[in-house]
Parts: structure tokens; sequence; C-alpha cells
């Protein structure tokens, strides 16, 4: 079995995609919504996705160890083209839920999935039919359920068929006997749950290849060594499996998580590790391990691992992450559950339910099947600082974007002009959550239900209603990214210091300034990068991004999400602070115009002068279990921290420090300057290096020079 890894990656390498899988994906959904045009909507959607899911040609590899393929969506039938326009016609008009109308970016439960089986799940659809009968409403909605759930037993079937087919084709024994192993446990998987690791494993990843199928992105995994847990153990108990052979199945779908590359894009598949149980004991086992060893030895970017990391979690465990790391792949972020569990618990879920958290996307936090899919936003806040210096104007543009909350001469203190900051922050605040408000809420529910996605969420099936209308057991939660900490504190700082506190300039000139870039305003720009910065561990500046944190928490609490769900902070930013950047001018802190913002909860690159421990100090004085969708922290370290065992251990050490104080999330980039540069000169050579971005990991070689640029411009610690 190790060799079929080797092999599957290089038959999955040889296939290219020639043609855009809209015209296969739109054929099929209209071949279920003809039928059924003028009958109540979900049925219609319940029959395209059946159709979407029993014809697509079912694409095995002679070497796969577990069945499913995005590639099933080039297989060209003559026919499709002669459809093409009315199909495309049809699909647009029925529509489709987006990432702001909770379409994706959703763990679904697989723990009771796996539990129930796709036989069990329609009996519990059935059951809640007999429950609801004579609820017209519901009736539908569990009808339409048990459509999109029959269709789906039907292709884990297929793909069963399809393997046994493959497999008399070939002469590879060992091949030949994998594919039968599929065919065999897709044909008992169509009906009943699994009984083993490799048949849960089977089934998991054809439910998700289900979802892709559908056009959803970031599916999240979840909690996936807790889930499969029973299985492995069972098998292992019994003899029927090693440890070797469970590393090379769960590389077989992890290399698969690639195919969405070669259809353009990767795909964001979060996998979390570690952490603690439901009970509150250490959740590490020999699966996390498996886990963290199978997605690093399969060097792509795509599965986006995240590893809990509590005061039960044993340093092996945390060394194993940093060895991982030190590859180059920047996987797993490291998460801790001392902040992100209270920060979960100040919305009132469950104790339980917020120790079994993970993530979806990049790093925010989620409820595995107890919440509808996440949204979220970026809020630019370094611009309230800028828009309060001139009353209310982009100094780009000179257009009014904020409140007149005076002009920079009026402003006899530092008290005073935070105050015009904060107010222009609640004014950008209450935009920002009119506009989401405004495009949540903008269609009909019950004619964009997803009776699919809805069988993975409780309690849709024992209500009777969809994922978004009420049907989840929570309501949703949406995200907003508050960019640039680092640029806003260092700002303020700036300006107290420079303004207020050795009157260097007035704030009318250091606006004047600001407006011209610094040109001509050589020694006041000096003055400005001079000024205290954060990550240093200085008061003078640092106490901007505590109160960065709580600003922020108290303006977005008072929100609610259209069904009355609680709206988070995180201090996030993707690469997003490089858009961000453009659309501000010279900021206080020396920073030029449309230069890239500070980074997530990053000091701005460069300013973090005094080291590694100073950055720790400063990063954990704010008050992290108030932002409950998360933190990215970006740090770069040598080669050489990794490799070199004491050093390493010097390394774990901080950041279980780091833990201790109250951060929240670090994320590590291992890739030096020198190889970074000789990448971005010379692409050809390094068309498979791996770095760390903001939230998840890419191919260098692929990213816009300015996003290589802000990577290149990271403190590189020793």
């Amino acid at each position: 079995m190790p060799e079929s890894f080797e092999l599957l990656k290089n038959e999955i390498e040889k296939i290219k995609s020639v043609k855009s899988d809209k015209l296969t994906r739109n054929f099929y959904m209209y071949s279920g919504y003809g039928p059924f045009l003028g009958a109540p909507v979900t049925l219609a959607r319940a029959n395209a996705a059946k159709e979407l899911f029993e014809r697509h040609y079912k694409h095995v590899y002679e070497n796969d160890l577990i069945a499913g393929s995005l590639f099933g969506l080039f297989r060209y039938e003559p026919e499709m083209s002669e459809y093409e326009a009315v199909a495309e016609e049809t699909v647009k008009s029925f529509g489709s839920n987006k990432f702001w109308t909770g379409a994706d970016h959703f763990a679904p439960d697989y723990a009771e999935f796996l539990r129930l089986g796709v036989g069990g799940m329609i009996n519990k659809i059935n059951n809640a039919r007999e429950k609801f009968n004579g609820d017209e409403k519901k009736t539908i909605f569990l009808e339409s359920a048990g459509i999109a759930m029959r269709a789906f037993g039907n292709m884990v079937r297929q793909y069963g068929e399809a393997s046994a087919k493959l497999s008399e084709r070939i002469t590879d024994k060992t091949s030949k006997s994998n594919l039968n192993t599929i065919a065999k446990n897709c044909g008992r998987l169509r009906n009943e749950p699994p009984r083993t690791f490799r048949e849960a494993l089977q089934l998991v990843w054809l439910a998700h290849t289900a979802f892709l199928y559908e056009g959803r992105h970031a599916m999240a995994f979840g909690r996936m060594d807790q889930f499969l847990y029973p299985f492995y153990i069972n098998d292992k108990n019994n003899g029927t499996l090693g440890d070797g052979q469970v590393l090379d199945l769960l590389k077989s779908v992890f290399i698969k998580i690639g195919e969405r590359a070669m259809l353009g894009s990767d795909d964001v598949v979060n996998i979390c590790v570690g952490g603690v149980k439901r009970d509150g004991s250490c959740a590490v086992n020999e699966l996390s391990y498996l886990i963290l060893d199978a997605v690093r030895q399969c060097e792509i970017p795509g599965p986006n691992l995240s590893a809990r990391i509590s005061d039960s979690t044993p340093d092996k465990f945390l060394d194993a992450c940093l060895v991982s790391i030190g590859t180059g792949l920047g996987y797993p972020a490291l998460m801790n559950d001392a902040v992100n569990i209270p920060a979960l618990l100040r919305r009132g879920y469950s104790p339980e339910d917020c120790r079994d958290y993970c993530m979806v996307g990049c790093i925010e936090n989620f409820i595995a099947g107890r919440q509808p899919p996440w949204s979220d936003g970026r809020f630019n806040t370094p611009k309230y600082i800028e828009l309060a210096m001139n009353n209310g104007r982009c100094m780009l543009t000179g257009s009014a974007e904020g409140p007149a909350t005076g002009a920079a001469e009026s402003f006899g203190s530092i008290a005073e002009f935070d105050d015009a900051v904060g107010e222009q922050m609640r004014y950008g605040a209450a935009r920002y959550m009119s506009f989401f408000l405004n495009e949540s809420d903008r269609y009909n529910r019950e004619r964009y239900e997803q009776p699919f996605l809805s069988c993975f969420c409780g309690d849709c099936v024992e209500r009777g209603t969809d994922i978004n209308s009420g049907g989840a057991f929570y309501p949703s939660a949406h995200g907003v990214a508050c960019m640039g900490v680092g640029t806003f504190s260092d700002s303020m700082a700036a300006i107290e210091k420079l303004v207020f506190t050795d009157k260097i300039c007035s704030l009318a000139e250091l606006r004047d300034a600001m407006k011209k870039n610094f040109d001509g305003y050589g020694e006041l720009r000096a003055a400005c990068l001079k000024a205290p910065k954060y990550g240093n561990n200085d008061d003078r500046a640092d106490k901007y991004a505590v109160g960065f944190v709580e600003r922020t928490e108290r303006l977005f609490a008072k929100y609610r999400t259209a069904d009355g769900g609680p709206v988070y902070t995180a201090m996030a930013a993707n690469i997003q602070n490089i858009d961000a950047g453009k659309l501000l001018a010279a900021s206080p802190d020396g920073r030029n115009a449309r230069e890239p913002l500070s980074d997530a909860a990053s000091p701005t690159y460069g300013m973090d002068a005094n080291g590694p421990t100073a950055v720790v100090n400063s990063v954990t004085k704010p008050d992290y279990t108030l932002v409950s969708c998360g933190t990215v922290l970006n740090q770069k370290y040598s080669a050489e921290m990794f490799a070199n065992e004491e050093k390493r251990a010097k390394l774990l050490a901080l950041i279980k420090v780091y833990f201790e104080k109250g951060g929240q999330e670090i994320q590590i980039n291992a890739v030096g300057k020198k190889i970074l540069r000789e990448a971005a000169l010379r692409p050809e050579q390094y068309r498979g290096l791996i770095v760390r971005v903001s939230g998840f990991s890419a191919r260098f070689t692929e990213l816009s020079p300015e996003v290589q640029q802000d990577i290149l411009n990271r403190t590189e610690h020793e």
C-alpha cells in the first residue's frame, strides 16, 4: 500500500483540465430542474442535486485507495453543448447561495453522519416526515432532503461500480485488490454506516466530494482526529490496520484536495487536530500525529491544518507540529484553547460545544454541524484615523466618507482626537453592518433552501427546517476582520508623541505632510518612523493595541446577524491588508500612501526590532478572549530554528509562554529570505515552494508580486 500514494500522486499530476467545469455542472442541474419547473423550489433544487450526484462521470484512479474525484466534471457528452445556453439560463434563474448568504465555509457534523450512515440519515428524515405530517412546508423540505440523500447514496454505489469496472481492465494485483476493496466498501456504504476506518474515511471523502460538485468552497473536515478515532482504534485493536496503512489512506485523500488547484484554485479545507475533548480532557491521540504526518508528506497547500494547543497538550505533539512547520509548509497554524474556548463561551454556546470547536476557512472558530455556514468581511480600521485628521474626508480623493468630527486644528489633546477617531469608527461600523445585513438578507430564504447541506447540520432534520432558516441548533455568526492593528497603534502612538507630548509638529502639519505623502517633509517622516512601535514591548504603542481590541468588540457587539446571531471580531486580513493599504494616504506611523497595512494581528513588518520575546509581550497585552472569530499572528523564523533540536526546543518554550500569556494564534513561515528572493527571480526553479501567507499556505511562485513582497518584508527572527 505505501507505494500507492506516490503512484496516485503521479496520476493526479498527469491530468490537466482543458475546459471550465461550468458547462457540465449546468447541464446536470438543468436536467434536474427541467421536470420541476413550477414545482416548489426546494424540490427542484433537490432534483438538480440528484442529477448532479448521480449522472456525473465517476472518475477513479488506477491507484486509488479512496474513491472520489472532481475530474468527473470534465467528462463531456456531445449533447451538453447543444443545451449550453438554456442550461446556463435556467441555472442562473434559480440562483444559488453565496458566501454572505450561507453557501459554504461550513464544518459538517461528520461524527453524526458516520454514526447513522446514508440509510440511517434517510430513516431520520422519514421519521421527521411522519412527525410533521400535515405541515406542507416542512414536508416538502424533508422530501427534498430525502431525494438528495438517496441520490448521494446512489453516487456512493456508483463509485464502487466504477472501481469494480476499472479493476477488470488492469493487471496490477495491488491496484486490483484496492479497487475491489473500494467497490465492496462503497456497496455497503450506500445504505449502511461504516464499520472500519477505511469505510469511514471513504464516506467522509465522498460527502466532501459531493459538496464540491455542488460548487461549494472551504468546506472543513473539522476535528478529523476525533470523529475518525473510534474506527481507527477499533481496527488497530483488531489488528486489521496498521499505522502505515492509515497514513497512506489519509495521504490518498489529502492529495486529492490538490485536484481543485488544477481546476483553477486551491481549496482551503481546514482540518483540526488536538485540543481538548467535550469533557475537557486532552484530545491528542495517535491519529492526531498521523494526520499531521499525512499533511506534511503530501506537500500541497490545500489542506489547511490547524492544531489546537491546550494546557494538557504534550510537548511531543507541539514539537511534531514545529517539525512540520519547519519543512516550509507553514502547517499547522497553532490555536490556543485557553483563549478560544472562553471567547466562544461569551457567545452563549454550551461549554461542551465550545470545547469541541474547529475552524473553517483560514482561522475562523466554528462549532461543527451546530450553526449555519460562516461569513466574514474586512474592516479597514486605520482609515478612520485618516478621516478623523481630515474632518471626515478621504485624503486621496477629497470625498466625504465619514462624519465631520472637526478640523485637525481643533483638537487640543490626544483624548479629544481619540474621541473623533471613535466617532469615525462608529460610523464606519454602522456602514459595514448595513451593507452586510442588506446583502445577507437580500434573498427569499424559502427559495434558496439547501436540503443536502442541511442534512449535515443539527437540528435541521428534526425541525424540518433549512440550515439558513432556523433549522440549525445555533443561529449564524458573522466575523468582522479588523485590519491593521499595527498600523493603527503605531499611528496613534506617533500622534501622541509628536503632536501632544514632544510638540514636534501640530496635528494640522502632520495632516498636510500625509496629504503630500511626506514629500518635502523628510525630517517629519523620520520622526514618525522613530516613534514608539507596537511589537517592541513598549506600552506607549501597545496601549493602543489593547484599546483597538476592546473598541472594535464594543463597536460590533451590539449588532446581530439576520437570524439573531452574534457578530464576532477577528484580528485577521488574509492578504487584504495589501488592497486596504491602497485606499489610504500616508499614515502617521511613517508609512507611505497606498502601501500595505500591517498584517492581521502582527506588528508592522520591520518595526518589531527588539526580538521575538518583545513581540510576544506586545501581542499578548490585548484581551483576545474578546475576539471570538480568531487571530492571525504571522511570524518568520529561520529554517535553522526548526532543524536544530536545541533551538526548536527554545521556540517551543517561547510558543508555550505566548499562549500562557494570552496569545490566541500563531503561524510561522520557515522559508528564508534568500530562498524567497531566488524564487521571485527564478520562479521556474521553485514551482514546488510552499509558504505560509496569512491564514493559508500557497505556492510562492503563484502569488502576485505584491503578496510575495509582503512576505519578504516580514521580520525574520533567529
